[in-house]
C-alpha cells in the first residue's frame, strides 16, 4: 500500500509540473465524501488563506458523486472515502493518479437506552428487536464498509451475513434517502428521531456526535469484525493548475494535520521519533 501512495504521489507531482496550461483564478471545483466535510472545510480555508485561491466544494456520498463527475458534471478534484470510486474514474480516462490519503474506520453508534459492548456487538446487531442502520451500498461506501462488516460476522456466528444483510435498514447515502436538516450529523439524526438504534458508520462522527448526541455511545468493533476504510483523491482532467495545487495541499504536512485534527487516519504525516 506504501508503493500505491508513493507512486500516486509522484504521478500528481509529475503533473503539477508538466506544464498544464494557465487559467484563470476561478475557485476550484472541489467534489468529497460527505464524511470529509468538516476536515475538508478547514483545508480549503487553509489553501485559501495561503494561496489566495478560492475552493468551491461539493460534498456526497462518494459513489453518486462519481456518477454526476462520470455524467460530466464539471469537476476538478474529487477526494473520495474509498479507491474504488477514484480508480474508476482513472480507468475511464477521466482523472489522473490516484493516492491514498486518509484512512478511517467503522464504529458502531448505540442510541441512549440501548446497552452494547464490543464483545455483545454482533448478537445486539443481529437481535430482530434492534434497528440496525447503514448507509447505502455501491452510492456510499460507509455502505459497502458495514456489508464487509456483515462478511466478516459469518465467520463468527455462520448465518449471519444473510441475516445482518437482510435486517439492515439502509437510511443515508442513498440517491432516495432523507437528508439531515442543515449542519446536522446525519447518523445523529437517524439515531435521535429513532430510527435506527445502532447505527454502522464511520469513526470519526464520534467528534460530531459528542456534541450534538451526548447520549449516543461509540462501541468499536472486535477485531474479528473491523474494517478500515482507504480514502483516495484523484485530479480530474483539464483542471486547472490550481486544482493540482489545492491536491498537494491535501497531501503536505499542513493537509495531512487537519485531517488528523479531525479524527482521520493521515499516512503522510511523518512518524512519531523518526527524523
Amino acid at each position: 500500500m506504501r508503493r500505491f501512495l508513493l507512486a500516486g504521489l509522484v504521478g500528481l507531482m509529475a503533473l503539477v509540473g508538466s506544464g498544464v496550461p494557465a487559467g484563470a483564478q476561478e475557485p476550484v471545483l472541489l467534489h468529497a465524501a460527505g464524511s470529509l466535510k468538516a476536515a475538508l472545510t478547514e483545508v480549503a480555508q487553509a489553501f485559501e488563506a495561503q494561496t489566495g485561491i478560492a475552493v468551491k466544494p461539493a460534498f456526497g456520498a462518494s459513489g453518486l458523486l462519481r456518477e454526476r463527475i462520470a455524467k460530466g458534471e464539471a469537476a476538478e478534484v474529487f477526494a473520495s472515502a474509498d479507491l474504488g470510486n477514484p480508480q474508476a474514474l482513472a480507468q475511464a480516462g477521466l482523472a489522473g493518479p490516484v493516492v491514498l490519503f486518509a484512512r478511517n474506520e467503522l464504529c458502531a453508534f448505540a442510541r441512549p437506552g440501548v446497552a452494547v459492548t464490543p464483545e455483545t456487538l454482533l448478537e445486539r446487531m443481529l437481535d430482530p428487536a434492534v434497528k440496525l442502520g447503514t448507509s447505502t451500498p455501491k452510492a456510499d461506501p460507509s455502505g459497502d464498509y458495514a456489508f464487509a462488516v456483515f462478511a466478516r460476522a459469518e465467520a463468527v456466528k455462520p448465518g449471519a451475513k444473510a441475516a445482518l444483510e437482510a435486517k439492515a435498514l439502509q437510511l443515508t447515502g442513498g440517491p432516495g434517502s432523507v437528508p439531515a436538516p442543515a449542519g446536522v450529523n446525519v447518523y445523529g439524526h437517524k439515531l435521535g428521531n429513532g430510527e435506527a438504534d445502532l447505527f454502522l458508520a464511520y469513526c470519526t462522527n464520534a467528534q460530531p456526535l459528542a456534541t450534538e448526541q451526548p447520549g449516543v455511545t461509540l462501541v468499536r468493533l472486535p477485531a474479528a469484525l473491523a474494517v478500515g476504510a482507504d480514502y483516495g483523491l484523484t485530479v480530474l482532467g483539464n483542471a486547472s493548475p490550481n486544482a493540482y495545487r489545492l491536491a498537494m495541499f491535501m497531501l503536505s504536512q499542513a493537509g495531512q494535520e487537519i485531517l488528523a485534527k479531525h479524527g482521520f487516519s493521515a499516512p503522510l504525516l511523518p512518524r512519531e521519533g523518526k527524523n
